[in-house]
């Protein structure tokens, strides 16, 4: 073989040795620079802005029921967790001259008993407002003054939230809220805004507003006192397509595509809750989006491997090369 055949297939050797390099390279590069990406189908829901809050359970108004005058406790016609109406009887009891005068007659024997019993009637003690008992302090045979808190009632329970005065311009009479009380969590309650206070209260440097919310039904496990957490709901969209809030940059959304490489498109945002936002336009139900916009800025920017070394971006303000 003469010495130009030889440095002929030398050449060529090298030629396709070069081009396999050139061509593994740029496999491994696309492939450990291609970063994952992670799709979600374009959804049709529902989208909040809303205001959370702790909140605590009270009577709206409470009052003390007292007895006219001094006695005895006779027979107890309520008990705690009792709902009554304004008149009813709550407690019969005996004035201090008609408990002794039936001590008196007790003694005598029962025909005596029933005799004063009867000509001497005992005195009511009745709710004032319709409501619930929430506290009795009462049993038969107890003295009681005209100071003794016999029984405590509310009228209703209501749940009162401290705002922070930064989300106070958010909230408006007879807004609605959703609500759910500790002690049950799987209970979903509804009610709206009943009163937004006019002086404020300030602990540890934070201003804070108490709103009252009044709920639609009251349940009947509710108690004075339970911890709630309220949602106040600002703004609300129903029935319109969804996407992650994370897969939105600059009103651009990376779509999935058969070739793998996402596909940046322009669409308009609706409402947001900054984990969802809404699409006005510019995507269809079911389309495959990428989750993080970012991710798919980078996979979209990876353009393969080159062997030609990558030139230096030169400042717009510095002068050209010579």
């Amino acid at each position: 073989m003469s010495h130009s055949k030889k440095l002929l297939l030398l050449l060529i050797a090298i030629v396709v040795m070069i081009v396999g390099l050139v061509v593994m390279f740029s496999r491994m590069r696309s492939a450990s620079a291609a970063p994952e990406v992670e799709t979600t189908p374009v959804t049709r829901g529902t989208v909040r802005q809303t205001v959370l809050a702790t909140a605590t359970v009270k009577p709206e108004n409470k009052l003390d029921v007292i007895p006219s005058t001094a006695g005895r406790a006779e027979t107890v016609e309520a008990e705690m967790g009792m709902k009554v109406k304004q008149g009813q009887v709550l407690l019969w009891m005996s004035s201090s001259e008609r408990a002794t005068m039936l001590d008196a007659a007790r003694a005598k024997g029962e025909k005596e008993l029933e005799f004063w019993k009867d000509v001497y009637k005992p005195t009511a003690v009745v709710a004032p407002l319709d409501g619930m008992i929430i506290s009795r302090n009462v049993v038969p045979g107890q003295t009681v003054t005209t100071t003794t808190n016999v029984f405590v009632m509310s009228d209703r329970l209501i749940i009162e939230a401290d705002l922070d005065e930064t989300d106070l311009g958010k909230i408006a009479l007879d807004q609605r809220v959703d609500a759910t009380l500790d002690g049950f969590p799987g209970e979903k309650l509804q009610g709206k805004v009943y009163k937004i206070a006019y002086s404020s209260t300030t602990v540890n440097n934070v201003t804070t507003y108490k709103v009252t919310v009044l709920l639609d039904t009251i349940p009947d496990y509710m108690r004075s006192g339970m911890t709630a957490n309220v949602t106040f709901i600002i703004n609300e969209h129903k029935d319109v397509l969804l996407v992650p809030a994370s897969s939105v940059q600059g009103g651009v959304v990376y779509v999935s595509t058969p070739v793998g490489k996402p596909e940046a498109r322009e669409v308009k945002i609706g409402l947001s809750d900054g984990k969802v936002s809404e699409v006005i336009s510019g995507l269809k139900e079911g389309e495959l989006v990428v989750k993080s916009s970012y991710k798919a800025i980078e996979a979209s920017a990876n353009t393969g491997f080159s062997l030609l070394p990558k030139m230096p971006k030169r400042k717009s303000n510095a002068p050209p090369p010579p």
